[in-house]
């Protein structure tokens, strides 16, 4: 096909509108960041001109602004209006009144009411366990994924086998899925359930035991990986066997855990959250199966058994879990209620039903039978149903609390994440077309669309829950400054990186279509993986950055406050009353 016929192709159209959605939201956070460093500007420039103002007063002015200052500070004998008699309140008109005991010589910043915490101490412990050791795997993978990023640029910097490009990427991609990924959504999951059940009865030391086997499956697969270990060229499923079983196992401990809450709930309706959650605990684990048991790894079969493992994997454990977060995250943070528990419901479903059905459409044109490539292709037009559905109710939540977005440091995560949910999900159906398919399978087209996916859904929406939650288990918020550079470091290089990748993988695949030498794809693509070491060393900065971060927000000094008001004292109860534990 004609080069100048590239545009007119609907799959290439589509994928263009949704980069440029992409690029349009980031605008949009940056204008609603500017608009705010644009009021503080104005809001100096009026302090300027009202001290010139003061220092400009005259000796009348003065004395006006004296005497109305003694007329508003009057204060009138204390028996003036109610005579000799001791002060009571026999009718309980008067509520609520606190005392001020401390000596307020300077402006305190008060926020107990945003940090009540409603969770055990024992168990905000735990979840924080989980997610230090997410992040310890983020920058661990992502040093791994850097590191082979740059060796596409100078491929002769070392020749030591162990850092092979061929063993360093399954052990960035698994050190990514399975241990920043999976650990941070099953610690935000053992809040979130809590929280949705209103019930606490984990069993501790099974959590321990799950975070346990699943550092271990990911430490021992990250070694093994690296000493040329592995299960074969499945995507994904790298880790051997045994590996892959102690993972599966932690992971179906922490399920069994966070079913406790759900069947002894104190509501009777199981929120959205929930169902989202624990379906994607009862997938994994059926995946992990499916993909291991040696019944259908045969021939063909292989190639379907890993199409399936492999987006099985992500849409249903990723994907799944991260929503279910969201629809509690979210309106949490609004301060607002979900726009639509009917879409939800329709999401949820549509997803279950699509999703577990594309596995296959990776393999267009291959030996796999046309009615099974087919159905791929239909189920993944179909994704634009809950894609869609989830992504309205998402925006729509947002109405009335758009200007949130211009001092929020949460809130931008949040919306590029909606945003990229949108677009990689659609993106990933335009590439089951057969057209883009042909064009784009085998090219770093590929590579760029799953790092829109895991980084800009998953990752991004990972940190919008982090940085939600975690002032709330400690009381200590993080540097907005950091956490801006955080989100801009990310962001922008992760447009560098997918646009890049995009760019040089649509000229790679024409050169193939026109039965080019596969070597003129390879130098073709030399300034494009400049490109994405450029962007990939942002995104890992911004690792880095978010690793400084969360050290701040557990190890900040705490002022230690004793509860005297009536919302203090009845949440000190609510916290203890809801400490109790199988262990």
């Amino acid at each position: 096909m004609a080069e100048s016929s590239l545009l007119n192709q609907t799959g290439i159209q589509i994928t263009l509108l949704l980069m440029l959605m992409v690029i349009i939201a980031s605008l949009v956070i940056l204008i609603f960041k500017f608009l705010a460093i644009y009021s503080r500007i104005l809001r100096n420039r009026e302090l300027s001109e009202i001290r010139k103002k003061i220092e400009n007063s005259s000796p009348e002015e003065l004395r006006e602004y004296e005497k109305r200052e003694k007329e508003l500070n009057f204060q009138p004998a204390e028996n003036q209006l109610s005579g000799c008699l001791p002060p009571s309140d026999e009718k309980g008109i008067i509520k609520n009144v606190n005392s001020v005991e401390e000596l307020r010589v300077f402006p305190t910043k008060r926020r107990t009411s945003s940090f009540l915490q409603y969770i055990s101490p024992e168990l905000s412990k735990l979840i924080l366990y989980f997610l230090g050791t997410a992040i310890l795997w983020l920058i661990i993978g992502t040093t791994f994924g850097l590191y082979a990023g740059i060796k596409y640029v100078a491929p002769d910097v070392e020749h030591i086998s162990w850092l092979s490009f061929g063993r360093l990427r399954p052990a960035h991609t698994n050190a990514v899925f399975w241990g920043w990924a999976s650990l941070a959504m099953v610690g935000l999951s053992y809040y979130v359930v809590t929280r949705v059940s209103n019930v606490e009865v984990y069993n501790i030391k099974q959590g321990y035991i799950s975070l346990i086997l699943i550092n271990t499956a990911v430490l021992a697969g990250t070694i093994s990986l690296l000493a040329g270990v592995n299960n074969g060229g499945g995507e994904y499923r790298e880790y051997i066997w045994p590996i892959m079983i102690t993972f599966g196992a932690g992971v179906a401990i922490s399920a069994h855990n966070l079913f406790k809450p759900v069947v002894q709930r104190v509501v009777k309706e199981i929120y959205i959250s929930n169902w989202y959650i624990i379906s994607g605990f009862m997938f994994i684990v059926i995946v992990i199966i499916v993909g291991y048991v040696p019944i259908w790894q045969d021939g063909v079969g292989e190639t379907i058994t890993q199409g399936y493992y492999m987006h099985q994997a992500i849409g249903m454990w990723f994907m799944m879990i991260n929503l279910g977060l969201m629809y509690y995250f979210l309106p949490q943070q609004l301060n607002k209620p979900i726009y639509s528990y009917s879409l939800g419901a329709l999401a949820f479903w549509t997803h279950i039903l699509f999703y577990t059905l594309i596995g296959t459409h990776h393999f267009i044109f291959s030996a796999i039978p046309w009615r099974l490539q087919t159905t791929a292709i239909v189920a993944s037009v179909g994704m634009l149903i809950p894609v869609a559905a989830g992504t309205t109710n998402f925006l729509f939540t947002f109405n009335g609390a758009w200007y949130q977005l211009k001092n929020s440091y949460t809130l931008p995560f949040y919306f590029m994440s909606i945003i990229f949910y949108f677009t990689g999900s659609l993106q990933g159906t335009v590439e089951a077309f057969r057209y883009t398919n042909l064009l784009w399978h085998f090219t770093d087209f590929t590579v760029s669309h799953s790092h829109l996916t895991m980084y800009g859904i998953i990752t991004f929406m990972l940190w919008a829950f982090s940085y939600t939650l975690i002032p709330r288990l400690t009381g200590k918020e993080p540097p907005k400054l950091w956490v801006g550079i955080h989100f801009w470091l990310a962001l922008i290089g992760l447009l560098f990186y997918v646009i890049a990748l995009m760019i040089g993988g649509t000229q790679t695949g024409l050169m193939w279509m026109k039965k080019k030498p596969f070597i003129d794809g390879v130098i073709n693509m030399f300034p494009f993986w400049l490109w994405r070491a450029i962007g990939g060393t942002m995104m890992w900065m911004a690792h880095l950055i978010f690793g400084y971060n969360f050290y701040i927000m557990i190890t900040k000094d705490k002022d230690v406050r004793i509860p005297q008001t009536p919302a203090e004292i009845l949440a000190a109860k609510q916290q203890h009353s809801h400490t109790e534990f199988n262990t």
